[in-house]
């Protein structure tokens, strides 16, 4: 799973912002603005990696459980999914 070219993530102000640039501009209006944990998915996905890579990555960094953990990465591939943000 990969992010598409054209959106960055920034911290605005402590507010964690997805930003489209260039030619992603005109498909993607505005900003989204992610929590920590969202902000730490969409890192590891701007290079790509696998969703079993993801929960694996998460499980390491927060020391949650695999089912929290598997909730909230499928949770954030909806989301990102449903603002056309994968390749």
């Amino acid at each position: 799973m990969k992010i598409r070219e054209g959106f960055l993530l920034r911290n605005v102000a402590g507010n964690n912002v997805v930003v489209p640039i260039g030619q992603a501009t005109l498909d993607f209006n505005g900003m989204m603005s992610l929590n920590e944990t969202g902000a730490f998915i969409f890192s590891k996905m701007l290079d790509g990696t696998t969703k079993e890579q993801l929960i694996e990555d998460l499980i390491s960094e927060y020391e949650v459980e695999r089912e929290i953990a598997q909730k909230d990465v499928d949770d954030f591939i909806k989301k990102v999914e449903g603002e056309g943000l994968l390749e």
